[in-house]
């Protein structure tokens, strides 16, 4: 199933209390595209030393955040943490998605990691969505007139998503990327709506 002729590297960011489900579709399916996934961890954490997930899943990061180069990365993604309403401890890696898109690659925000966006300004003159409006608003940012009522929202390189949306933040990803060109649309209806029929187009080409 590979989409690309040389594999390019996303890098997923992991944190203690990250939320598991997700970006699990996001990262499978990116890697069945032929992307390699690495994890990014926070610059405090001794090397080898894990994060723990809500899950209680223990992650040890390829790399630290410091070590982070946006010119070696396809997208950042920020999946969710218990630890983005509990301070500050997360704000470099907001900061990070913010040099991510000022050098033009693109960002993909799920749950309370846009409440991080929010908090580091970069909701405030963008259409995006979260888990609800207010939540947002808590953070005191400036962006409330650009929410949208949406599964998940792409504004040129930023994607957000709420935090039941891990399919359509997914189907996002996929379509900022350009995999699954053509396929993206059975892909979805295969995972968020559980139509059988769109497994055969899914996989129509596999052994072409």
């Amino acid at each position: 199933m590979t989409e690309i002729e040389a594999p390019t590297t996303v890098h997923l960011a992991v944190y203690d209390t990250l939320a598991d489900w997700e970006t699990g579709h996001a990262t499978a399916w990116l890697a069945r595209a032929g992307y390699t996934v690495r994890t990014v961890g926070p610059d405090d954490r001794p090397a080898g030393e894990p994060v723990t997930t809500l899950a209680g899943i223990r992650v040890v990061p390829d790399l630290a955040l410091a070590d982070l180069d946006p010119a070696d990365s396809a997208l950042l993604i920020l999946p969710g943490a218990e630890t983005y309403d509990e301070g500050d401890a997360l704000a470099p890696f907001t900061a990070k998605a913010r040099a991510f898109l000022d050098a033009g690659v693109p960002v993909a925000a799920i749950c309370g990691a846009t409440a991080g966006l929010a908090r580091e300004g970069l909701l405030d003159a963008r259409p995006h969505t979260s888990a609800a409006p207010f939540y947002l608003a808590a953070t005191g940012y400036a962006g409330g007139e650009h929410y949208v009522e949406a599964d998940a929202v792409t504004d040129g390189d930023l994607i957000t998503a709420g935090p039941t949306e891990p399919v359509a933040f997914a189907r996002e990803i996929f379509a900022r990327l350009g995999a699954y060109e053509g396929r993206r649309d059975a892909w979805y209806r295969l995972f968020h709506d559980s139509d059988p029929a769109a497994f055969a187009e899914l996989h129509a080409d596999d052994d072409a």
